[in-house]
């Protein structure tokens, strides 16, 4: 069965969002409607849809003006088994004494490392992703200095990994995984089965810190933050509020070019960089709070 894409660009979120409310009244009904920032500093937002029928194209183009966007591109994409292809194509990860990979590659992890099972069915957070890789290789790091934190808590934790990997060498730690995204919760409970560390790692659906479960267990003495510059900002003074003094944040999500915005945000709320890593066009900051 074919599938079908329309794609545009406008400037502003509140435009953007309301594009993606009126996509998703049209007829066919999408099986999808996507709103990202296009992370470049230009303030244009991505507005996406895919249908299992061809949608009109006079209709695309009245909501395209209506809305001021960019004419949408309208493609049939070629029926491919994905699943399949991100295997072929996602070799493991490795960042320090961590080893992430597919179930397809269980034969190629080696001894002495940390083996983490992350099943190619699920795009975000696998690893490979310079953000990820950068979070791992800064909590690599600060295990590598002695760093033995008691309260871990992965903010938007997507597939869960961070979280694994801190209850992985973290045995008596109290580790929890949130995310805003029911499926992503969902995934971070398979995942966790996966590498049997149920009962190890908490898994719950909270916007930010925001969950009661969160607040009674803070102040939390490290935390993930793999998300995007503009949540990661907005969250800056929640992170001071739940961050136990001397504990450490690590944020990822970003772009090197942003990374200096998040640092000075960040150092308003009592924070200092502790180090920073960037990989390709991402970059991983690890932070202390003063």
């Amino acid at each position: 069965m074919p599938t079908y894409s329309a794609l545009t660009t406008l400037p502003g979120e509140d435009p953007a969002l309301a594009l993606a409310a009126a996509m998703e009244k049209m007829e066919p009904e999408p099986i999808g409607v996507g709103v990202f920032e296009i992370e470049d500093g230009s303030g244009l937002w991505e507005v996406g849809a895919y249908y299992l029928e061809e949608p009109q194209s006079a209709l695309l183009d009245m909501l395209a003006m209506a809305f001021g966007a960019k004419p949408f591109a309208l493609s049939e994409l070629p029926e491919i088994d994905w699943v399949a292809k991100v295997r072929r194509e996602l070799s493991p990860v490795e960042a320090g004494r961590f080893f992430v990979f597919g179930s397809h590659d269980a034969d190629k992890v080696p001894e002495g490392r940390i083996a983490l099972q992350i099943e190619a069915t699920v795009a975000f957070g696998t690893g490979h992703h310079g953000t990820t890789l950068g979070c791992l290789r800064a909590f690599d790091r600060l295990t590598d200095e002695g760093f033995t934190p008691a309260k871990v808590a992965d903010i938007g934790c997507g597939t869960a990994v961070l979280a694994m990997a801190a209850v992985s060498v973290l045995p008596e730690a109290l580790v929890i995984a949130s995310d805003i995204d029911e499926v992503a919760v969902d995934v971070a409970l398979a995942n966790v089965a996966i590498n049997q560390l149920e009962g190890r790692v908490e898994c719950l659906e909270a916007a930010g810190f925001d969950h009661p479960r969160l607040a009674e267990a803070a102040p939390f003495d490290l935390v993930f933050a793999n998300i995007l510059k503009g949540p990661l900002i907005e969250l800056a003074p929640d992170m001071a509020a739940h961050v136990a003094p001397g504990g450490i944040a690590i944020l990822s999500g970003l772009l090197v070019v942003q990374a200096e915005s998040i640092i000075d945000a960040y150092i308003a709320q009592g924070f200092i960089l502790h180090n920073r890593e960037d990989i390709g066009e991402w970059s991983a900051l690890t932070l202390r709070k003063n």
